[in-house]
């Protein structure tokens, strides 16, 4: 086989690792291009996910500059040598790409590519993505030997050892890829199943809550002429009801937010959610965001909802006329930092006490994603909750 930086069955082996490691699409696709890119010593990998219109539902590369890629502009379509793979199912290794009658030319922001090594990766008879390579990386000595690049064997780029090292790659690609679908759409159904549980608790508390606003209210009707005092009694239970069916309902948008993840990422739900809770309270509630990038599914849903948690803890409980959220890059790390000025309270007496204020619920999200969680508290001192999270 090829004898790139990683040759052999070592590099095979940590290949099919990290694809194994991961559970996310598109977490699975960065690690087929990365791993193929790496084990094949090319300059440029990709892979294409096809929709049902002629283009890519996905499409990650390696090799490419977040700049470059943003220049070279929209997705490709399926067309030219990627239509070929895709349609016909079948390798395509090419001495050079832009010699090919159905090469049909690339933007102009586009790198150059010549020797090129494509396959499809098939899940049975279905064909579930195109992975490719370009510019296979040469020592000087393999340079000044090399043949004519026109050669059918292919002599100044991917040799057959490469296509079928670049082969089994594709076989256990179509493996994590197949698994990850299979284990978001698992997630998918959970989520909808956990959206219908909240949408029938919140029902019944809601309900619950309006009914007895509703008696609290006639009695106070009743009671406004003869019993005066008794009827402010009963209008100020009104006003109890009503807002804890508000905090009942606040909390329930909350939890039915986390789909805006996929769409906005989690800065962007973060501080959208925070816009709204600063709204909607008293207490003045603060986000900013530092040098995050995007982080693996899982972690942005436990980050989320720990955050969620922190905040509902700091409005709800703490008195607080202030919180402010911190979601920055430290070290390896990404970490979240919750702050209130509230009244605060001695960890160590929350926890005999058995009352944790959903402590318990926070670390178990974030050692569930390999991250940590602390806690700083003091009676009249306020709160800090830290969680960090590897990556970002």
């Amino acid at each position: 086989m090829s004898q790139g930086p990683r040759s052999g069955l070592y590099a095979v082996s940590s290949a099919l690792l990290a694809m194994s490691r991961h559970l996310e699409v598109r977490d699975v696709l960065k690690t087929i291009v990365a791993s193929a890119r790496e084990l094949l010593d090319a300059q440029y990998a990709a892979l294409g996910v096809p929709d049902d219109h002629g283009g890519f539902a996905q499409f990650v590369v390696d090799g490419v500059s977040d700049a470059q890629w943003k220049a070279i502009g929209p997705l490709p379509r399926q067309h030219g040598i990627l239509a070929a793979m895709l349609h016909e199912a079948r390798p395509e290794r090419l001495a050079d790409v832009r010699k090919d009658p159905r090469f049909e030319g690339w933007p102009a922001a586009h790198p150059d590519m010549s020797d090129f090594l494509g396959l499809p990766i098939r899940d049975g008879d279905e064909v579930i993505g195109a992975l490719f390579l370009a510019n296979k990386n040469r020592t000087k000595e393999n340079k000044e030997n090399q043949e004519d690049c026109s050669a059918p064997d292919g002599g100044c780029g991917f040799t057959e050892d490469d296509q079928e090292l670049l082969t089994i790659l594709a076989q256990h690609a179509a493996i994590a890829l197949t698994n990850a679908r299979l284990y978001e759409r698992s997630r998918e159904l959970t989520i909808a199943e956990e959206r219908s549980r909240l949408a029938h608790e919140l029902h019944d508390a809601v309900s619950q809550k309006l009914f007895s606003l509703r008696l609290t209210a006639q009695a106070a009707a009743a009671l406004v002429d003869r019993d005066p005092a008794r009827a402010k009694g009963e209008l100020h239970q009104v006003a109890m009801l009503a807002a804890e069916a508000t905090e009942e309902l606040r909390a329930a948008v909350i939890e039915l937010r986390p789909a805006a993840l996929d769409e906005d990422g989690l800065v962007a739900t973060l501080r959208t959610q925070i816009q709204v809770l600063d709204r909607a309270h008293s207490a003045h509630v603060t986000f900013a965001g530092h040098g995050v990038r995007a982080l693996p599914a899982a972690q942005e849903e436990a980050v989320l909802r720990v955050a969620q948690e922190a905040l509902h803890n700091a409005l709800r409980h703490s008195g607080a006329g202030r919180v402010d959220v911190t979601l920055e890059k430290r070290g390896t790390g990404t970490v979240l930092r919750v702050s209130d000025d509230g009244t605060g309270f001695e960890p160590t007496a929350i926890r005999a006490a058995g009352r944790h204020l959903g402590l318990v619920s926070m670390r178990d999200r974030s050692s569930g994603v390999g991250g940590t969680l602390s806690v700083e508290s003091a009676p009249g001192k306020g709160t800090t909750i830290e969680m960090e999270v590897p990556g970002g």
